[in-house]
This record gives structure tokens, sequence and C-alpha cells, in this order.
């Protein structure tokens, strides 16, 4: 059997090694929220205004990098993501002041970027049969769940005997250390005949062509904008926001005694429950229309936003946020970057999903700064939370639309 029609090959497992560490320093940058806000006297706006560029330009680099990789190579075009990725590391280690952190945030993005979903999801891709493709992609999605779980909790524990400056050393060294896994990463071209004859304009003008392309890139803002405000601040909401941990009770039973690590650990906990939801996900892709799951998971995440800000806020109501939002956290990736492959092919999967990726990001840059700056003028996140469940109610219907028919290739 060729090594592209077997689910489990080198490729998925690199891939998933790669997408594990960059998505673990990414869902750690909350955990920092509080720290570096203190020890300088921020505002709650000027952190999580770099943490939102960090956002918006992983979203502008995502179609930059898988075009480069597209053009030189996958691997060069990650170890240029690592290398980057690390280098806003360091360089924000040694920032003392907001406008620093802010500057470094775009190498930080750019990073994300280029050792993230567009360039890696891709390869995979390739690498995949049809049959197996959703699955696939899933797993790798999955990988970036499991970094999460670690993420969140290793730097909070990292913090408990070094300071923010030399976690963020370590993390850099981590991300390097990607680089090492590369020399197993060789995808084969797996294209049609057709798909390699059309160039990338003529691709590019296909799909803005397509309103089924504009429906996906509408509908993936509200999950940039619901995944950036939680990551960036559901731990310090958390910490000052939900009721006591009561001795005596099971989270304080397993060390879990203060809202600090429970802001954590729910990061955590969304991941754990994202890897079993984003399987799921990817299974039910290969049987069911991308688009009405897609359109289930938009609207069940509305719901779960609703039920969870109008109830009180406790470690319960946490715990069973996180886990429900969580198992529908990056369900989405692989039913959209699936539904690019299936409807445009192979060739240039990877600049048209980070094209809609854009549309991610530009929503995660509006709910981390959003966040940020309604917490600065009236003391609570709630205004931010009922705009997510509207656009997630938005992003539910835009998805119903879509023609879910692979389209001819452009004669060359």
């Amino acid at each position: 059997m060729p090594q592209h029609a077997r689910l489990l090959n080198p490729i998925l497992i690199v891939g998933c090694i790669i997408i594990a560490v960059s998505f673990a320093v990414r869902a750690s940058f909350g955990v920092f929220q509080i720290p570096i806000a203190t020890e300088f006297g921020w505002l709650r706006t000027d952190f999580s205004m770099a943490i939102a560029i960090q956002n918006l330009a992983w979203g502008i680099g995502q179609p930059i990098f898988a075009a480069i990789a597209e053009k030189v190579g996958d691997r060069r075009a990650i170890v240029l993501g690592a290398l980057t990725y690390a280098a806003g590391m360091v360089l924000s280690a040694w920032s003392v002041t907001p406008f620093e952190h802010q500057m470094y945030a775009w190498l930080v993005g750019f990073g994300i970027a280029g050792t993230g979903f567009g360039v890696v999801l891709a390869v995979v891709g390739r690498a995949s049969s049809d049959h197996n493709r959703s699955m696939s992609l899933a797993v790798v999605t999955a990988a970036g769940s499991f970094g999460q779980v670690l993420g969140a909790p290793t730097a909070e524990w990292l913090l408990s005997f070094m300071p923010w400056q030399q976690v963020f050393i370590v993390f850099a060294v981590a991300i390097l250390a990607l680089v090492l896994t590369l020399p197993f990463m060789r995808a084969p071209q797996a294209a049609t005949k057709a798909e390699i004859e059309e160039n990338m304009g003529q691709i590019l003008g296909k799909a803005f062509r397509d309103p089924s392309y504009t429906l996906i890139f509408l509908g993936f803002f509200s999950c940039g904008y619901q995944l950036g405000f939680i990551t960036a601040h559901f731990p310090a909401f958390v910490t000052e926001m939900c009721g006591p941990i009561q001795p005596g009770g099971i989270l304080h039973s397993i060390g879990i005694t203060t809202t600090s690590a429970l802001g954590a650990v729910s990061i955590s906990l969304i991941g754990l429950a994202n890897i079993g939801g984003t399987l799921l996900a990817g299974w039910a892709g290969m049987h069911f229309p991308k688009k009405y799951l897609l359109a289930s998971i938009y609207a069940a995440r509305t719901l779960t936003a609703a039920a969870f800000i109008i109830l009180p806020i406790t470690p319960i109501t946490v715990v069973v946020f996180s886990l429900v939002m969580g198992s529908l956290w990056l369900a989405t990736v692989p039913l959209t970057s699936g539904l690019v492959a299936h409807l445009y092919g192979l060739r240039y999967m990877g600049t048209l999903y980070g094209i809609i990726f854009f549309s991610h990001q530009v929503g995660s840059f509006l709910g981390v700064w959003l966040g940020g700056r309604m917490y600065d003028q009236y003391g609570d996140y709630t205004f931010v939370w009922w705009i997510g469940v509207a656009i997630g109610a938005f992003s539910a219907i835009v998805h119903l639309p879509i023609r879910e028919n692979r389209t001819q290739p452009v004669a060359a």
C-alpha cells in the first residue's frame, strides 16, 4: 500500500509534533497576562494589544507562509517560521514597554503562521488519501489541542520558580528544536494533472468568484473571535470572576486551590476535550456534509457561551463550560480545511485555506483587543461575551447556503 494511502505515516507524526509544540506556546500567553501587567503596572489593554497583534500577524502570515511552502518547499517554510517564532519570544523576554511587546508580537505571530495549520495541514493533506484526508486533518488539529493541554499548565508551573522572561526563553528553545523533526517530512505532490496545470492566479480567481468561498471566509471570523478572546482572557476572567474553590471539594483535593490555578487548568480542559471533539469532527466529515456539521458546531458554541454568561460563574460552571466548549473548539478546522481541499483541490490548498484563516485571525484580533478594552472601561467582560454569542449565530447561518460540489479545474 502506498504511503499516502495509510492514515498513520511519518508526515502525519511530524506534523502532529510541530503543531503540538507551536500551539502549546501560543496557548500559554493568557497565563502571562496578570504577571506582566502587574510587574510593569500596565493596563489590561496594553498586553491584550500585544496578543491581539500576534493573532493578526498570524492571520496575515498564514497565506504568505503557505505560498512560500508551495513555491520553495514545506520544510524551508517551517524552518523560517520556527526561527521567526523563537526570535519573537527572545526579544519579548527583554521588552519592558507595551510598545516593545506589541512590536515583537508581529514576529511571534508570523512564527506561529510558519509552524501552524496553513503549512502543516497542506502537507498532511497531500500525504493522505481522499478517504483518510478528513481524519488526517483532524488528527493534526487534535495535536494542537494536546499542545494546549500542556501549554498553560506548563507556563504556570515554570512561573512558580522562574520569572516570565526565562519562561519565554525556554519556550523559544522548544520551538527551535522542531527543526530536528523536519528530515522526516517529505510529502508527495498529491494533485491531479489538471490541478498542477493551474497557476495560483487562476485558482484564486476561481475561488474569489465562488460565493461558497466567501461564505466560508465570513463564517470563520466568529471562530477566531471566540477562540482568541477565550485563550487570551479566560484565565484572568476565571481568576477574578469565579466564585471561590471550597476546601474539601474535588478540585481542592486534586491541588486546584485557587481561581488562578483553575484559570490555567480551564485552558487545558478545553484542549483535552477538543482532542475528542476534533477527532469526532474528522470522522463525521468523512460521512456527512461538512457545511451542516460546521453550522451545527457554531450553533452549539453560541448556546454554550450564552448559557455560561447567564448562569452564576462558579468552579463547576467553569469546568463544564471548558469541557463543552473544548469539544467544539478546533472541530471547525479539519472541516473547513477539508471543505477547501474538496472544493478547489490540493495544489494550492495551503494558500486558499490561509486566506480564509486570515478572516479567523481578524476575528481573533478583535476578540483579544476588545476584551482588554472593555475590561479597562467597564471592569468586566460581559459585553464582549454577548458579541461572541451574536457572531456565533451569524456563522451558523452563513454556512447553510454553501454549495458543497467540487469546482472544475480551470483550463490552462
